[in-house]
């Protein structure tokens, strides 16, 4: 069974290094005013029960008003939140709830596709514009303007290694791990339109698999966005080993769904 502690303490780690988090007697509350319209970075986060919803609700939507930013909450352990969710809906907030895949690296190093050319690089000033060109072509990610803005904070964090594939020379492929002692969790896997299709994940995989048995790296993790992503990361050593449910209400602006779509 997940350790649901164990995955939200790597989010925690990973949000991070590029928001504030501030502890609260019923949950967190994160906040980059520098980045409002970006949702990780602008949350309450929400994993007890709530004993008094209207107190709470008031609360964070004063803090977020204040500065200017639409409130929203990320709910945990939804049993508990019934009573929060009902108070927040008739506030006028929108409400979804989102099931989120935990997969977990199996151990088994993914097999390369043979006679081909591909190589893999990290990610350096020489060549960071053209990872930038292809994760900011990726809309599920949230769109070229504030992806760029969140990869140059990663990139210079020490907890971050990016990687850059190429297929006969061409810059195509990137890829992204997140280091937490010995936990590490792989992101921002993304290939350009034209090059899908070629298994080119799989050699990315690859690539972080063997980086992680170099780094005694306990646990791999990876959160894929949907069913989709999902059955492409079981194809190269990820097991699913659960399925979280997250609710999400928000005053304003899209939804997770609509981005993702």
């Amino acid at each position: 069974m997940i350790n649901l502690q164990e995955v939200l303490k790597l989010d925690f780690a990973n949000l991070e290094t590029f928001t504030t988090r501030k502890e609260t007697a019923w949950g967190s509350l994160f906040l980059n005013e520098n980045e409002p319209n970006y949702y990780d970075a602008n949350h309450a986060h929400i994993s007890k029960e709530c004993l008094d919803p209207a107190l709470l609700a008031d609360e964070v939507i004063r803090f977020y008003q204040s500065r200017n930013i639409i409130p929203r909450f990320y709910l945990y352990q939804l049993e508990n939140q019934l009573s929060l969710i009902t108070e927040l809906k008739a506030k006028g907030f929108q409400y979804e709830e989102l099931i989120s895949p935990v997969q977990l690296w199996t151990g088994h190093v993914t097999e390369k596709v043979k006679g081909r050319h591909v190589t893999i690089e990290k990610v350096n000033q020489g060549n960071l514009s053209e990872a930038l060109q292809i994760q900011g072509s990726i809309k599920e990610f949230g769109g070229k303007e504030v992806i760029e803005k969140i990869f140059k904070k990663q990139f210079s964090h020490p907890s971050f290694t990016h990687y850059l594939l190429r297929y006969d020379g061409k810059a195509c492929g990137a890829a992204c791990m997140f280091e937490e002692k010995n936990q590490a969790r792989v992101e921002s896997v993304a290939t350009l339109q034209s090059f899908r299709g070629k298994g080119l994940i799989g050699d990315l995989l690859s690539f972080i698999q063997e980086e992680a048995v170099r780094k005694h790296i306990d646990k791999l993790w990876v959160l894929p966005i949907n069913e989709r992503v999902e059955n492409v990361y079981s194809r190269y050593g990820f097991e699913t080993i659960a399925a979280m449910k997250t609710g999400h209400a928000f005053l304003g602006g899209k939804n997770i769904k609509e981005i993702q779509s």
